[in-house]
């Protein structure tokens, strides 16, 4: 028998980019609601209360309240919003943070997806931070560069309309207060007790996304340059199918924030000289830093090879 499936809020970007990894897919049953009755909340319940995984893709307010319709102790959640992300009860959705955590992912009934700049910071600082390099008390700086189609459906009309704000052709930055809601992930995640100083940065091209921290390499445990810093990545992920370590230095002498859109893959990259090191995640924000991360989610908790319909 199939498992089935069911999207609350399909009609939003994470939404239609689960619908679309998932309607050409022969192992699993898609439910679907009649588009008169999306707001309905009898009709909501009735559907997820049939599906074996349902996806929240809802604000967060929404999400929380979405949640409470679920009453079949069989049916499992993947929430996309920020809503449950340090919530007791919650599985963090970052299979590769460790073996445990894979497991704990497979056996979850409730599995809070994580943010894209999460993803991109958590990717590397989280291993540093086990590993003894980074001490859970250090000051980081990172700033992370996304494209426009992660601000959703509005932002993505603004930057694609012809008579669009001139300025849409810089680059911005924004969260200038300094207190982006991935941080409490941020933190929670990698053991950190000191909240970075994080910049995140809008640019004028569609998905991929490049977070980068910066490290004084005096300042971590050990003094350890930064070819040594990608040696411990590569062995922290060497096991790992969608999140590899490049050479040191990087595989080019400069990073293009969209080298991974289209897909499910994270890669890291080192570089750095005279005592000072970048630690750079290149992914999709639409794909690793969200649906794509969904799926893969979807796929550890059903039982299935996790690159099913990934690429």
């Amino acid at each position: 028998m199939k498992p089935k499936v069911y999207i609350d809020g399909k009609d939003g970007t994470t939404g239609l980019q689960i619908y679309d990894r998932l309607a050409a897919r022969s192992d699993l049953e898609l439910l679907l609601i009649d588009e008169e009755k999306r707001k309905d909340n009898a009709e909501r319940a009735k559907l997820m209360n049939a599906a074996d995984i349902v996806f929240l893709c809802l604000p967060d307010a929404a999400a929380i309240e979405a949640v409470t319709l679920v009453t079949n102790p069989n049916t499992r959640v993947i929430d996309a919003s920020t809503a449950h992300r340090t919530a007791e009860g919650w599985t963090y959705g970052y299979p590769e943070l460790s073996k445990q955590q894979r497991a704990a992912i497979q056996t979850a009934k409730r599995v809070a997806n994580p943010g894209c700049h999460a993803t991109g910071f958590i990717s590397t600082v989280a291993p540093l931070v086990r590993m003894g390099v980074v001490p859970a008390d250090l000051p980081l700086c990172a700033y992370s560069l996304t494209g426009y189609s992660g601000g959703g459906k509005k932002l993505i009309a603004e930057y694609e309309d012809e008579n669009r704000d001139p300025r849409h052709d810089s680059h911005r930055i924004y969260g200038t207060n300094l207190q982006h809601k991935h941080l409490p992930e941020m933190m929670k995640i990698c053991g950190l007790t000191v909240p970075p100083v994080f910049s995140p940065i809008l640019g004028d091209f569609y998905n991929g996304m490049a977070t980068t921290v910066m490290l004084h390499n005096a300042q971590l445990t050990g003094t350890p340059g930064g070819e040594e810093i990608r040696d411990r990545l590569a062995e922290y992920y060497r096991d790992e199918y969608f999140v590899t370590v490049a050479p040191f230095g990087g595989d080019e002498p400069v990073i293009y924030a969209d080298t991974n859109a289209d897909t499910n893959r994270l890669r890291i990259l080192v570089t750095g000289s005279e005592g000072r090191t970048t630690v750079t995640a290149l992914f999709d924000n639409l794909g690793k830093g969200a649906s794509g991360a969904a799926v893969q989610n979807m796929n550890i908790m059903l039982g299935l090879d996790e690159k099913t319909g990934l690429i």
